[in-house]
């Protein structure tokens, strides 16, 4: 590990101890809403309302750590989530637990811009791809470990509030005694709602099919699981099952897409989402629900990454692709604010099962589109395509980090990273 990746690792561990509460607590949201009684669409507000906060951040804490630094942002708005935490258990409310819920998720979107330009200004030359592979280990990692938390305490009591409330206090100490220098402040951007549409219609439409499921099945999922009669051990198996998936086919997948018109590998994507979706609304034995959210996680989580690098396909070389990464939140944001509701009043109405038949109707839904736009709009010649590069969804800073890394560390302006001229290709992948 070379010096300037040793000096990441304080952020690292940062961002390890927040990724693992965040995750911790998402689910746990859900089943303590069950067990104290709340209707599926409540628990469907309150997840609506993390994702409306969470869109929020996106656009107020970049000015804000240009104000005042990476460190005081970071410490400000952990300390409100640690606090955000122990209220939920104080103040059994849904009401309550929807504004509670809407001020974490500004949180930890303010939080995951520091960290993530925090890396995208910290990474030396050469550096970036590791970084960024580090943080994709670090990130399914603690969000599949923080599950397991839930058995060991349960759902019921105080502690397991205690604990997520510990991880977000922890997550302050390796920031704060950090010795790196000080951060290059995020990147200022001018957000244009139709940019990304009209860049790409199937780019917009995948990051917001994604938006609209994986939000359903990271709120609804642990109530699917609960209603199958799972306990609380069985249900972070199920809501694992589909992170590991997640990561497993999104090299595959990507790797196709960069051989074969990029629409392929999302039609394939959207269509086997479609499938497990189905599996998934008929099937009742544990080994085929785990199986079935194996699938969904392996076929509906690459979406976004697929549909970052076919939006940067039909960018051009000297395109605003910070602005197309915020568009790509934006959709994505927007999709999961609303796709927790809609998901919550078809279970209420229908049943657990309802859950995986709407995200095989969004699915199926966008895989006509992209058969659509297949068939009225030419594919990007292969030379004019780069690589697909997995994405986390939480800032730009990750998506900058990727871009940068391929040409070369070059200084940035407007947005993009002045490299190599024969590097152009791969800026837009």
């Amino acid at each position: 590990m070379t010096t300037n990746i040793r000096a990441l690792v304080p952020l690292l561990l940062a961002a390890a101890l927040l990724l693992g509460g965040n995750g911790l607590q998402g689910t746990l949201v859900a089943l303590r809403a069950g067990e104290e009684g709340f209707s599926t669409l409540a628990v469907g507000l309150i997840g609506a309302a993390y994702f409306a906060g969470f869109l929020g951040a996106c656009f107020a804490v970049p000015p804000l750590i240009r104000a005042v630094g990476h460190v005081r942002v970071f410490a400000a708005l952990a300390s409100v989530a640690g606090v955000g935490t122990l209220l939920l258990v104080l103040a059994v409310d849904p009401w309550v637990w929807a504004a509670v819920r809407a001020v974490m998720g500004f949180c930890f979107s303010g939080l995951f811009v520091v960290v993530e330009s925090w890396l995208n200004g910290a990474a030396g030359r050469g550096e970036r791809g590791r970084v960024l592979s580090i943080y994709r280990i670090v990130d399914l990692s603690a969000v599949t470990g923080g599950q397991f938390l839930l058995p060991v305490f349960g759902v019921a009591g105080f502690e397991i509030f205690a604990v997520t409330a510990i991880l977000f206090a922890l997550s302050l100490l390796p920031v704060a005694l950090t010795n790196a220098s000080r951060p290059v402040p995020p990147e200022r951007f001018r957000f244009e709602p139709m940019l990304l549409w009209r860049l790409s219609p199937v780019a917009a439409l995948g990051a917001l099919s994604i938006g609209l499921t994986t939000s359903a099945f990271r709120l609804i999922g642990p109530l699917y699981g609960v209603e199958l009669g799972f306990d609380t051990a069985q249900v972070a198996l199920f809501m694992n099952a589909g992170i590991v998936g997640g990561a497993v086919l999104q090299l595959p997948l990507g790797t196709l897409s960069d051989r074969v018109d990029r629409r392929w590998a999302l039609l394939i994507a959207t269509s086997g989402a479609v499938l497990a979706g189905l599996w998934l609304n008929a099937a009742h034995a544990p080994a085929a629900v785990y199986g079935g959210a194996f699938a969904f996680g392996a076929f509906a989580l690459p979406l976004y990454s697929l549909a970052a690098a076919q939006a940067n396909d039909r960018a051009g070389a000297d395109a605003d692709f910070v602005g197309i990464s915020t568009g790509l939140i934006f959709v994505y944001s927007v999709g999961a604010i609303f796709g927790p509701l809609g998901a919550a009043a078809l279970v209420e109405a229908f049943g657990p099962q309802a859950l995986f038949g709407y995200t095989s109707a969004v699915h199926g839904a966008m895989a006509v589109l992209t058969v659509a736009q297949m068939i009225a709009r030419a594919p990007v010649p292969r030379e004019g395509r780069g690589r697909v590069v997995g994405l986390l969804r939480t800032s730009t800073g990750i998506f900058s980090l990727a871009q940068r890394r391929r040409m070369g560390g070059g200084p940035e302006k407007n947005g993009r990273t002045e490299g190599p001229a024969e590097s152009n290709r791969e800026v837009r992948s």
